[in-house]
């Protein structure tokens, strides 16, 4: 696959789309994070990929975090509690009583990543993100967000988003395969599914609508009007595709335009140097080249 942009030079120039699979993807991660490891608390998953997966420290830091981040995490009640989600594959890792594996202690997580992007001090003071995100200077990020999707029987549907910044909803992905699936009948219990897409052009596979945490994020954008935007790696052109194969759904233009991918490499260009460095040696993700984006906006 192949798309145009404009250089700064404003010549058209053509090149190929650098593209990774989600297990291509855990590779990068797995080898970037087994060398690092040796100098962090730290253990590996059993399997041809191995994770791995950081503990705390005696010094009070923490392997899978920016120092200056875990900090401000552990600081912070809201955000510390996010800390104790149980790692789902501890079936993987050596039987140790004593010890409680965590989600965000995982190489793999997106929730870490995100957390340590937006949990360093000042962050969210930095004029070049705020006008990446289209958000105020100075917000509190939420994490774990419930926005509370109407569903037609006149309850809610409690999901969480991965982080609220103002009026912008957050789904974050890192090396998850989809964002997935559910039964036709789970997805026509929402109050607002008909006013918001076109029904017929949400993609399904047999008797399940795909990607369905895209359809809340817009039904939830749509109740709060809100925005919503997806970050993931400029890579995963499989992720890119699903999330332009919703917007296209969408019936109201008003609303289209206030759903967006943003990359991590996007992200990482509104980093002070110490962020950058971070994701560049532990996630591989480095500033698109001349700062232009690698997303065909609609």
């Amino acid at each position: 696959m192949t798309f145009a942009y404009i250089s700064p030079m404003l010549e058209p120039v053509t090149r190929p789309l650098e593209t990774v699979s989600p297990s291509g993807l855990r590779c990068e991660l797995s080898h970037r994070n087994t060398a690092r490891a040796a100098g962090w608390a730290a253990e590996m998953s059993y399997g041809p990929v191995p994770s791995i997966i950081y503990s705390e420290t005696g010094a009070g830091e923490h392997g899978n975090f920016l120092r200056a981040s875990y900090k401000r995490i552990l600081q912070e009640p809201g955000w510390k509690a996010r800390l104790a989600k149980v790692y789902t594959g501890s079936r993987f890792l050596p039987r140790r009583t004593e010890l409680t594996r965590r989600e965000l202690e995982c190489a793999n997580s997106s929730d870490a990543l995100l957390m340590n992007i937006f949990c360093y001090p000042r962050i969210m003071h930095r004029a070049a993100l705020s006008s990446l995100l289209g958000i105020e200077p100075g917000l509190h990020p939420a994490f774990g967000f419930r926005p509370g999707i109407p569903l037609k029987n006149g309850a809610e549907d409690r999901s969480e988003m991965d982080l609220k910044l103002g009026d912008l909803f957050i789904e974050a992905k890192l090396t998850e395969g989809d964002f997935q699936s559910a039964r036709h009948d789970l997805v026509h219990r929402y109050r607002d599914l008909e006013p918001v897409f076109e029904v017929a052009r949400l993609p399904r596979h047999k008797e399940m609508f795909r990607s369905c945490q895209l359809i809340r994020g817009t039904l939830a954008a749509y109740v709060h009007r809100a925005s919503f935007a997806v970050f993931c790696d400029h890579r995963r052109q499989d992720l890119i595709e699903d999330c332009f194969e919703i917007m296209s759904a969408v019936v109201n233009a008003e609303l289209r335009c206030r759903m967006s991918v943003v990359t991590w490499q996007e992200l990482a260009s509104t980093m002070p140097q110490k962020v950058r460095t971070f994701l560049a040696e532990k996630y591989g993700i480095v500033p698109a080249e001349g700062g232009q984006s690698l997303i065909p906006r609609l």
